[in-house]
């Protein structure tokens, strides 16, 4: 979390510094205008390689964000929400560490709720989530629309569109559902918490199909749904080895 604050941070401070001593200029207007001259979204900065890049998706609100922009998986465009690979950083985590978000964009991380709301309320985006077992085959899950609301409801999955890929759709069963974690429980199941009992955070019904922030565990396991799966891809006994959630904004 504190890489993903500090990178937009830092480039706040060097927008500052450069119109002080580059351009010599008091006018705010200007210095706002720089803001709103920023990429809106990951789409929009096709033209660079994959990496770090700061946007604002709502020029005149809020404050530009770093996001890490992959522009190599099918024409590029797409911002990474999600990242999984070596089990490296600990996803069993509370609320407000969702909601801000945590790890490192140039490793495994989790973007933060406040900023997908952000997106997907500026812009009508896709969702794609790639995923690799152990024996080296890659599952494609790929949504049409795909909205998060705001804190108020609860970062509640507004919706996911319609499924096309290899993965079989195991979202669609959570849309409606409120965001819920291991200290804020609103899942809808009545005998005990999801998050707990699943050791993740995700938008639990009661309780789950995917599971993708949940125990980084290798392959099969006796444990039944606590792991980063997707049950209509491996089931609810094996630990997958990558999970990536990207979207891109659509027309």
């Amino acid at each position: 979390m504190t890489q993903l604050i500090t990178t937009a941070a830092l480039f706040v401070l060097l927008t500052v510094v450069q119109v002080a001593f580059g351009e010599c200029s008091n006018n705010l207007t200007e210095t706002k205008a720089k803001y709103f001259n920023l990429p809106q979204c990951c789409a929009d900065s096709r033209d660079r390689p994959s990496g770090i890049q700061i946007i604002q998706p709502q020029p005149g609100f809020g404050e530009p964000f770093g996001v890490y922009c992959d522009q190599d998986y099918e024409g590029g465009g797409w911002t990474v929400i999600q990242n999984r690979y070596d089990g490296s950083v600990n996803f069993y985590r509370g609320w407000k560490q969702y909601e801000d978000g945590f790890g490192s964009m140039e490793g495994e991380f989790w973007l933060g709720l406040k900023k997908i709301h952000e997106l997907t309320y500026s812009k009508k985006y896709e969702l794609v989530i790639l995923m690799d077992d152990w024996e080296g085959y890659r599952a494609v899950a790929r949504y049409s629309r795909f909205s998060v609301a705001g804190p108020e409801e609860k970062y509640t999955l507004k919706s996911v569109g319609n499924y096309s890929g290899t993965a079989g759709d195991s979202l669609s069963f959570q849309v409606g559902m409120k965001f819920s974690t291991l200290d804020v429980d609103n899942d809808t199941h009545e005998e005990g918490a999801c998050a707990v009992m699943y050791q993740g955070a995700w938008w639990y019904a009661v309780c789950h199909q995917s599971n993708l922030n949940g125990a980084y565990m290798r392959g099969t396991v006796p444990d039944f749904a606590i792991m980063m799966c997707w049950k209509s891809f491996k089931g609810y006994y094996y630990g997958l080895k990558t999970s990536r959630m990207m979207i891109r904004a659509i027309k």
